[in-house]
């Protein structure tokens, strides 16, 4: 696990303080329409400001190409403000004359927004001269975007290397987390793996049948395992030509003596939009014009008997098409069970990924997971076991 500073001991009195934040925040109409990532960023900022730091937040938001009125920041400053309880100045440019006034007028405790990083093409390409000019804004830099970590930017990489690093609240979390999942973690350890296909998550599936115990394989990429085996899947989606892959897999982890659960079960339909003709079926007895869209009954009980010997848990993606019910409640049912062993004290767990998310909030158990993480493309790195540039910097 690599070591980093965090803000415990920092003395930020009277010194400007430069924040990378990810507050890539999805907006309809001109307005935020969901806040999670500025309300999970804002501990940070109102700590800083609390110890009396002048806290400037940069961020990037979407892909503009150039400066672009539609992709600015300025709209963010109000939800900002709401979520440290705090007036927060924004500034039209994130270098240069606008940036350099805004700061200089901070008193400490203040707060300044930046405008859009990505207005500049210096932020993806890492840019010296750019980096150099955002840390000329700072005294210190925290970085509190584990999402963007994965990237070497200008704001995420650059800027470490210019000024004296730490980790912010969020990022700390996170790494924490990580940390205990697969770094560190209380054994046995299992894993649940879903999503539509093989071919996207090899390098996962790899680092972590070198780390867990028992890898448990659901959703489409299921059915190739599934197929890989010689079992008829019917109609239900495949990759046919990563069948010799999955047999790999599969015999490289019993040499190992790692588990893979596969489901024995599933709800079947002729298509997503056939819920009337859903029917749970035994794997190896899958009509032939039809799929599998979830993991059935006995399979969600299995896989968690097998959980109960668990101590540490990594989930993600869903097991089935979660958005289309009925072919949710596989999804639903194994989170709620692993939810409720974390809950009871019985299981770590560690969940990430944007269907991962969402699949959980549909669960209605987010919050009752050990952490979940909302980094995204980060959190898939950091499991298939890469370097991210962001975290590498901090501890440089």
């Amino acid at each position: 696990m690599l070591r980093f500073k965090t803000l415990d001991g920092l003395d930020v009195s009277g010194k400007r303080v430069l924040v990378r934040a990810d507050l890539n925040v999805p907006m309809q109409d001109g307005r935020v329409s969901d806040a999670t990532r500025i309300a999970r960023f804002a501990p940070t900022a109102v700590e800083l400001a609390g110890k009396g730091a002048k806290v400037v937040v940069i961020s990037h938001f979407g892909r503009p190409k150039g400066r672009d009125a539609s992709q600015s920041l300025a709209p963010l400053a109000p939800e900002l403000a709401r979520a440290c309880a705090a007036n927060v100045v924004f500034a039209a440019d994130c270098v240069g004359e606008a940036a350099a006034k805004a700061v200089a007028g901070l008193s400490p405790g203040g707060i300044a927004l930046l405008e859009n990083l990505r207005f500049h093409a210096g932020e993806e390409k890492n840019d010296a001269a750019f980096a150099k000019a955002l840390a000329a804004l700072g005294d210190l830099y925290v970085n509190d975007a584990f999402s963007c970590a994965h990237r070497a930017h200008a704001s995420t990489e650059g800027i470490a290397r210019l000024l004296p690093s730490y980790a912010g609240r969020l990022m700390q979390a996170e790494l924490d987390a990580l940390g205990k999942a697969l770094e560190n973690p209380k054994r046995p350890v299992a894993a649940v793996v879903g999503g539509a296909k093989v071919s996207t998550k090899l390098e996962l599936i790899g680092n972590l049948l070198n780390r867990v115990d028992v890898l448990a394989i659901g959703g489409g990429m299921a059915n190739t395992f599934l197929y890989a085996k010689g079992v008829d899947i019917g109609r239900s989606l495949c990759e046919r030509e990563m069948a010799e892959t999955a047999r790999r897999i599969l015999a490289d982890a019993e040499t190992a003596g790692k588990q893979i659960v596969l489901p024995v079960d599933a709800v079947v339909a002729g298509a997503l939009t056939d819920a009337a003709g859903a029917e749970t079926v035994a794997i190896g007895r899958v009509p032939s014009d039809k799929m599998i869209l979830d993991i059935g009954p006995l399979s969600v009980a299995e896989t968690l008997r097998i959980f109960d010997a668990a101590k540490t848990l990594v989930w993600n993606g869903p097991v089935g098409a979660f958005e289309h019910a009925p072919f949710d409640k596989g999804t639903v049912e194994l989170a709620r069970g692993v939810a409720a062993r974390s809950q009871a004290g019985k299981l770590l767990s560690v969940a990430g990924g944007g269907d991962t998310v969402a699949a959980l909030a549909h669960a209605g158990v987010e919050d009752k997971f050990s952490y979940v993480s909302t980094a995204g493309g980060a959190f898939l790195e950091w499991l298939e076991g890469k370097e991210l540039p962001g975290v590498a910097a901090l501890a440089g």
